[in-house]
């Protein structure tokens, strides 16, 4: 279940980042998540397992009717088990009338997932 970011979850969110190469410097982070914290069209969510525990996060950029996916990362125990595709549907039901477009690092997920779902 998608959860949208709020300041409690800062550190998790963080960590979740970290999973993302050009994000391992904590400033670097920061900076990120302050990116997203400034703008109301921007926004992190996270992924709750059924487990309870956040094994995920996603961060977009609505512009006029598209969804732009920045950011996607996974725990390295949850990769390879449709945690990312689950968050694009989650973010499809929130946002119906978006086209959703990935960003250059995203793109290849968002074309997989479009291929899975006949989109």
């Amino acid at each position: 279940m998608l959860y949208k970011y709020k300041n409690d979850y800062e550190k998790i969110t963080m960590g979740l980042l970290s999973f993302i190469p050009d994000l391992k410097e904590i400033s670097h982070l920061q900076a990120e998540v302050k990116w997203y914290c400034d703008d109301d069209e921007r926004c992190l969510f996270l992924w709750k397992n059924d487990a309870g525990d956040f094994v995920g996060v996603i961060g977009v950029e609505v512009i006029n009717d598209v969804l732009m996916i920045r950011h996607v990362a996974v725990t390295p125990a949850e990769r390879n088990e449709g945690v990312s595709f689950e968050m694009l549907n989650a973010l499809t039901a929130l946002y119906p009338e978006a086209k959703m477009m990935g960003s250059i690092e995203t793109t290849a997920l968002i074309t997989k997932w479009e291929q899975r779902n006949g989109k």
